[in-house]
């Protein structure tokens, strides 16, 4: 099923009745609908797939629909002519500081091509003046995003100037925006992503997710990093189904995308701050969403490090490590409510029960949110817990305290450890029924 992950078919094909089923995780539909959630396209361009693959002519279409789609068949023509032109320019002789930095990062030309990595140069014009070189109209240049007008009256300027770019795919594989970045210290953009266009909206897109779902379909997990350079690192170790959101928080589109690829993506964020809080902002957005067998996993990268770092420092068996021990949501949710407090006060425990209902009450899903509940209540119980004092105790804490405690000395000498005559035994009956009755008077009769 290219749905989730399995390791027995489940998947079935009716040809005649013209619908699929999955047995496994229920997706169902018709070839249209198949389309659409594999390739992540609309109705349309899934009929257009289809009657390709068919050899058919598609049928006659609303007017404005059609030139619709011919503008964007030429946008994503003028995306590929971009990519070509970058790729030219890596070679150039203004393209030396790039290259270095490219070779300091590792990546060797094999990489530089797999990922059509490229250069643009730094000129108010040098993309421009190509395209026009080639009788690209200028509405479809910048209906691109790879100009803008200019506010003085001249002539449009690049969108890059001076950055290394990376071509950003759709999951049908079509150029469909760039991310740069700069080579200028002092920018105060270090990463540029194309505009919206009507090829591109950023949080309906990933970059890598075309060959990341053909790798996950492999069985391979699905990684979700945070820039190019680690979904890049990533892959050429091996871990081939990365993908990254671009440049900002993930979206619940792409969440939905992730979760079409594969069922529970790890995510695999910088062990920085920043790393973290989008780890948590992510939680937020997933709760109300998840349903059952569709959740997240967290790979919590070393600080400081992000997955990149980390190959480049201690290789694969490192990062396969992380993502063994990955945490699930529920363990990282229940880390954000906890670390860095004390509940030593019945105030504080109910402030915290509180919270994590709220967080609970977001899932939808009725069994999930009873799985959900149950397990965060289970780490209440260890965490307020009565103590075994040994020495001093952490207020709040509520832990075990250790190594089981050897007896004493007056426990060591007590009639009950020494008894050895009919006496002492006789002597420890009267001891344990008079205690019995000072305890329970009415048992005295």
């Amino acid at each position: 099923c290219p749905f989730h992950q399995e390791k027995s078919a489940s998947f079935h094909v009716d040809d005649r009745k013209g619908f699929y089923y999955c047995f496994g995780c229920h997706a169902k539909g018709d070839a249209i609908s198949f389309v659409r959630e594999t390739e992540n396209v609309g109705f349309m361009e899934a009929v257009e797939i289809l009657a390709r693959e068919a050899g058919m002519p598609m049928p006659a279409r609303d007017p404005q629909a059609q030139q619709k789609a011919d503008r964007r068949t030429q946008l994503a023509e003028v995306m590929e002519q971009a990519v070509k032109f970058f790729r030219l320019q890596l070679n150039t002789g203004a393209a030396a500081e790039a290259r270095s930095y490219l070779e300091r990062r590792g990546l060797v030309s094999e990489v530089l091509d797999r990922w059509e990595i490229g250069y643009a140069p730094d000129q108010w014009q040098g993309l421009w003046d190509h395209l026009k070189s080639k009788d690209i109209p200028d509405d479809l240049i910048l209906g691109a995003g790879l100009a803008k007008p200019s506010s003085k009256g001249g002539k449009p300027y690049d969108t890059f100037r001076g950055r290394i770019m990376y071509p950003i795919r759709d999951g049908r594989g079509r150029a469909v925006a760039f991310g740069g970045r700069a080579m200028d210290p002092n920018d105060n953009a270090k990463y540029l992503n194309s505009p919206e266009t009507e090829l591109f909206d950023k949080g309906r897109t990933l970059y890598n997710q075309g060959p990341a779902r053909a790798a996950a379909g492999k069985g391979q997990p699905l990684i979700v990093a945070e820039g190019y350079m680690d979904v890049i690192a990533l892959a050429s170790a091996g871990f081939e189904a990365s993908v990254a959101p671009l440049g900002t928080a993930v979206t619940e589109s792409q969440l939905q995308m992730l979760w079409r690829i594969a069922p529970e993506p790890v995510i695999a964020l910088d062990g920085d701050q920043a790393g973290l809080r989008a780890a948590m902002r992510l939680i937020d957005l997933a709760l109300p969403l998840l349903e059952a067998g569709r959740s997240l996993r967290f790979a919590i990268m070393p600080a400081g490090k992000d997955p990149d770092d980390l190959l480049r420092e201690q290789g694969a068996a490192a990062l396969q490590k992380l993502l063994d021990t990955a945490l699930p949501m529920v363990q990282l949710l229940w880390q954000r409510e906890t670390e860095g407090h004390v509940f030593d006060s019945p105030e504080r425990k109910a402030a915290l029960e509180k919270a994590l209902h709220d967080k609970t009450f977001l899932i939808k899903d009725p069994s999930i949110r009873s799985h959900y509940e149950q397990a965060l209540k289970d780490l209440r119980w260890q965490l307020f817990r009565p103590q075994r004092k040994s020495g001093s105790a952490r207020a709040g804490r509520g832990q075990w305290s250790g190594a089981p405690q050897s007896a004493s000395a007056s426990t060591k000498a007590s009639a009950l450890v020494t008894a050895q005559s009919a006496a002492v035994t006789e002597h420890m009956r009267e001891a344990v029924i008079l205690a019995a009755l000072a305890l329970c008077p009415s048992e005295i009769e």
